[in-house]
């Protein structure tokens, strides 16, 4: 028989990988200065990350957003998708091309 999987595998690898030590409810706030403020200083308060804070950063955003991706309201994609462009300038990396 095959091994049953846990339902809820994308917590546990926010949890515990090594992306970053994210503040509690960051993807909750309804602003995307907010959310990307949070993200920011998660990434450069967090000793777990590999790459640089901006990568792990986004990288966080982006995983959120293909995890819970199909479950979010069009507003609350579309809030996460704007969070990506203030974590850019946040980090004053230019927009993607």
């Amino acid at each position: 028989m095959a091994e049953r999987h846990p339902r809820r595998w994308s917590q546990k690898v926010a949890e515990t990988s090594d992306a970053l030590d994210l503040e509690p409810k960051v993807f909750a706030q309804r602003s995307p200065k907010k959310i990307a403020d949070a993200l920011k200083r998660s990434a450069e308060r967090s000793r777990r990350r590999k790459g640089s804070a901006f990568q792990s950063a986004m990288s966080m955003l982006t995983f959120y957003l293909n995890r819970a991706g199909r479950n979010l309201p069009a507003a609350r994609k579309r809030t996460l998708e704007e969070a990506k462009d203030e974590l850019r300038k946040d980090f004053r990396r230019p927009p993607p091309t």
